[in-house]
C-alpha cells in the first residue's frame, strides 16, 4: 500500500534485468505508489525518463485538450505515445518495459536508476559514464549554481 506524502526521487541504484526481463524498482521510490498506478517511460536522448503518475495525470489533461483539427499537434501526440511505454508494478515492485524502448536506451541487462526529483530515468552504465562526464566537465559550472538553487 503506498504511503502519503510526496515521493522524491533522488539517488542512484544499480539493477539488472531479471530472467524474465524485468526491472526491480528501488524501494524507497516505489513506496508512495501502490500497483494500480499508472507510470510513463519515454525515450529522451540514449536513455529512458520515467514519468509518476501525477505527472502522467498532468500531461494526459494536455492531450485530452488537444483538438482533432490540430492535425500538427494530433502527429506529435501520436508519434510521442507510440514510443513511449505505460506500466505499473507488480507486488514485487517488478515492471517489464518494452524491449524496443530498452534497445533505443542501449539497456541490455545492466541498469543505472537516477533520480532527479519530480522524476527518474534509465541508463545503460555506458550512458550513464556519460551523461556524468558532461555534468562534470570543465565549463560547465557548479550543479547547485546550474541549477539556480
Amino acid at each position: 500500500m503506498a504511503e502519503s506524502g510526496t515521493v522524491f526521487y533522488t539517488g542512484r541504484f544499480d539493477r539488472t534485468l531479471d530472467e524474465k526481463g524485468r526491472l526491480t524498482l528501488p524501494s524507497t521510490w516505489r513506496r508512495a505508489h501502490d500497483e494500480t498506478q499508472t507510470f510513463l517511460a519515454v525515450p529522451v536522448a540514449g536513455h529512458i525518463t520515467v514519468l509518476p503518475p501525477d505527472e502522467v495525470e498532468k500531461i494526459r489533461g494536455q492531450i485530452k485538450a488537444i483538438k482533432l483539427k490540430d492535425t500538427a499537434a494530433q502527429a506529435a501526440a501520436t508519434k510521442f505515445f507510440s514510443e513511449s511505454q505505460t506500466f505499473s508494478f507488480d507486488k514485487a515492485g517488478r515492471v517489464l518495459l518494452d524491449g524496443e524502448l530498452l534497445k533505443q536506451a542501449g539497456i541490455e541487462r545492466e541498469v543505472v536508476f537516477a533520480g532527479s526529483l519530480t522524476k527518474f530515468n534509465l541508463f545503460s552504465p555506458a550512458r550513464w559514464a556519460q551523461e556524468k562526464a558532461l555534468a562534470e566537465a570543465p565549463g560547465s559550472g557548479d550543479t547547485v549554481q546550474r541549477l539556480d538553487i
